[in-house]
């Protein structure tokens, strides 16, 4: 009997859906893949990678990447169809190819397959739903498009502090911050430009916001699209700012559960808390505990699961899609207020052991789920048939 054959009698597939590769035949986070391929070995799922170019959503059988767990090697193998696809597509560029498009629509509209997350994230349209229901807005801080000088002046009037974040910007690539502050002597405003670089970040000064927008306009290219926010005061730590980074995801049961929240602290010279951009990850009871107490640290996270879960439940309501996982940062400002920065449907690796653990078993507990609703859809309509 082949692979595809076993498995369709035996276990349930998740397929991994990525872009292939010349040389690698497969791109995405390997070590990534055989951990959650691991974790359905143990759990009676069979994990395979499937890329855009093999899948073929209405074949019997289709070309699949199977890992040994015994010899860790990778191998192609003929495969059954997927009962369930995971998104991990990994850039929005590959995302947005029409014929990438095309094989995610098939596999929408395929009852056969259920496929979640099908996209990436558009940082705009998230403030834009988030605002829109009285669950989350207070989470919102004061976000516009930047499109003009004159609507970034109007902002800093307000806020001496605004950041400028590119809408489909990724881990911290592309963050500015703008800082005004006042020339004693002369009592004229000066502009502070913060620009990120790989462990710091670059400052820019401007004496009027004419000169302020030329120096923002350098640092963008041409079809880069960004927001202009408010300034939150985050609280810090040792003088540095942190977040939280929340991981919530769907249960066994098929809610939307919290798996873990992180922490990470801001570096040295940085104006993100990114880790790729010299944040360190750090203990979020421990930091919110320096500024708020042991009890008040407890208080303020478990405001932040409820915040991040209603977040979670309104984007995938006005997505209209089925969603299974998402990452959140969420700020906590110097009063204790929980503020939503930013959200990721394919979120990176958790590097906290428990939380990495509970993710990917998460993962495979939602997949069954999935395939159990599929199953009793089928019966469902078979016995009305029969009446």
């Amino acid at each position: 009997m082949d692979i595809s054959a076993q498995q369709a009698l035996q276990r349930p597939i998740l397929a991994i859906l990525t872009m292939d590769d010349e040389e690698e035949q497969f791109r995405g986070n390997r070590s990534n893949f055989i951990d959650l391929i691991r974790t359905g070995h143990e759990m009676g799922v069979s994990v395979c990678v499937i890329t855009v170019k093999d899948l073929r959503p209405r074949s019997k059988r289709m070309i699949g990447h199977v890992y040994d767990l015994d010899t860790n090697t990778w191998s192609q193998r003929w495969i059954a169809p997927p009962h369930v696809i995971y998104n991990r597509i990994p850039t929005r560029q590959d995302e947005a190819l029409p014929e990438v498009q095309l094989t995610l629509q098939a596999c929408l509209k395929n009852p056969s397959i259920r496929l979640f997350n099908p996209m990436f994230f558009n940082k705009w349209t998230l403030f834009e739903w988030l605002n829109k229901a009285k669950t989350t807005a207070k989470y919102i801080p004061i976000t516009m498009k930047m499109t003009n000088s004159a609507e970034l002046e109007n902002v800093l009037k307000t806020y001496p502090i605004v950041y400028l974040k590119p809408i489909r910007g990724k881990a911290g690539k592309g963050i500015m911050k703008v800082q005004r502050s006042y020339l004693r002597q002369l009592r004229k405003p000066e502009f502070l430009l913060s620009v990120q670089e790989t462990k710091g970040s670059q400052v820019i000064k401007s004496s009027t916001v004419t000169q302020l927008w030329n120096k923002v306009r350098e640092q963008i290219e041409d079809d880069e699209e960004y927001i202009i926010q408010q300034g939150i005061k985050l609280s810090r730590h040792k003088s540095r700012p942190f977040d939280l980074r929340v991981l919530v995801q769907k249960n066994a049961k098929g809610e939307w559960d919290l798996t873990g929240i992180g922490a990470r602290l801001a570096g040295k010279l940085s104006i993100t808390t990114h880790v790729p951009r010299g944040g360190t990850i750090d203990d979020p009871e421990k930091l919110l505990a320096s500024s708020f107490g042991t009890d008040g640290a407890r208080k303020i996270l478990g405001r932040a699961k409820k915040a991040a879960l209603a977040i979670a439940r309104q984007i995938e309501k006005k997505s209209g899609h089925l969603l299974g996982e998402m990452s959140m940062d969420l700020g906590v400002d110097i009063a204790g207020n929980i503020w939503f920065f930013e959200a990721n449907s394919k979120p990176m690796k958790f590097d906290e052991p428990p939380i990495r653990k509970k993710s990917l078993e998460r993962i495979i507990h939602y997949s069954i789920h999935l395939l159990r609703l599929k199953h009793a859809k089928i019966t469902d309509t078979n016995t009305r048939m029969m009446l």
